[in-house]
C-alpha cells in the first residue's frame, strides 16, 4: 500500500516538473511611455501681435507660434493661461503658470526672480501719438499726460530717462494697451510709451490717426521666462528656441507675423 501510494506521488511530481518545464515564461509587461509634461504659459491676451485673441475667440500671435513649436520639439504639453500682467511674477512663482512668454522684457531686476533664455526679439520702447499732435520730440512730453501698459517695461523705461520722467505732468496706467489707444484717439492722453511690436501693428492698421516720433526710450530684449528652480525646463526651451533660430523655423513665424525675418539670431 506504502509502496503505491509513493509510486502515485512520484507519477505526480513528475507530471507536474513537466508542466512547469514546458510552460514559456511571461513577457515582462512593457513599459508605458513616459508622459509629456504639461505646461502652462501665462500671457497677456490683448497684446498683438505677440499673443491675442483672433475673431473666433482663438488664442493666436507669434510668441503663440513659437511656444507650441517648442512644445512640440520638447516633448511638452503646452497650454496657454491668460493673466494680470502686472502680477505676472507672483503668477510664476506661485506656480499657477510655468512659463512666461509674451513680449518679457528681460531686465536686470526680473533676473532676481526668473531665469531667462538668450534674447529671441529686440524691441524698442516707442513713443505714440496722434497724428494731428504738436508732440515731435520727447522733450515737449513735459505737462503733459502719457499713458503705459500697468506691468510693462515702459514704467521701467521712461524712470530711467529721469529728465523726461520728472517733466511729465502723469503717468498713467492702463490694463492693456488697446484701451490706452483708445483714450489717445479720444484726447485723454497726450502719448502713449509702448512696445515697438505693438504699437506698429496697431498704428499700421490705423493710417493716418497715429504717428510714431523717431525719439524712443531706449532699446530692450525679449526672452521667455520661467522660476529660478526650473533648470531643465529651461533647458528644454533654449535648445528648442535654438533648433528653431538655425533651421529657420524662428524666422518663418516671424515673416508670418511681421512681414520679415526679426528674430534676435
Amino acid at each position: 500500500m506504502k509502496k503505491t501510494v509513493s509510486m502515485l506521488l512520484a507519477t505526480l511530481a513528475a507530471a507536474a516538473l513537466l508542466t512547469a518545464c514546458g510552460k514559456k515564461p511571461e513577457a515582462p509587461a512593457a513599459a508605458a511611455p513616459a508622459a509629456a509634461r504639461a505646461i502652462v504659459i501665462g500671457l497677456d491676451d490683448n497684446f498683438p501681435p505677440m499673443g491675442f485673441r483672433d475673431d473666433k475667440g482663438e488664442l493666436v500671435g507669434f510668441d503663440i507660434d513659437l511656444a507650441r513649436e517648442a512644445g512640440k520639439r520638447s516633448g511638452l504639453e503646452v497650454s496657454f493661461k491668460p493673466i494680470d500682467w502686472s502680477a505676472k511674477e507672483a503668477e510664476l512663482n506661485g506656480k499657477r503658470v510655468d512659463v512666461l512668454w509674451n513680449g518679457l522684457t528681460i531686465t536686470e531686476e526680473r533676473k532676481a526672480n526668473i531665469l531667462f533664455t538668450t534674447p529671441y526679439l529686440e524691441n524698442h520702447q516707442i513713443i505714440v501719438v496722434t497724428d494731428k499732435s504738436a508732440i515731435t520730440t520727447k522733450a515737449q512730453l513735459a505737462g503733459k499726460v502719457v499713458g503705459v501698459q500697468d506691468g510693462s517695461s515702459a514704467v521701467e523705461a521712461i524712470q530711467k530717462d529721469a529728465d523726461t520722467a520728472k517733466s511729465i505732468k502723469e503717468i498713467k496706467k492702463f490694463g492693456d494697451n488697446v484701451t490706452a489707444l483708445m483714450d489717445l484717439s479720444a484726447g485723454r492722453l497726450d502719448a502713449l510709451v509702448v512696445d515697438e511690436v505693438v504699437g506698429r501693428y496697431y498704428t499700421a492698421k490705423k493710417p493716418g490717426e497715429y504717428r510714431v516720433l523717431d525719439e524712443n526710450f531706449g532699446t530692450e530684449d525679449y526672452g521667455v521666462g520661467t522660476r529660478k528652480d526650473e533648470t531643465e525646463l529651461m533647458a528644454k526651451l533654449q535648445a528648442a528656441m535654438d533648433a528653431m533660430k538655425a533651421d529657420g523655423t524662428a524666422a518663418t513665424i516671424s515673416t508670418k507675423w511681421f512681414g520679415k525675418d526679426i528674430v534676435k539670431k
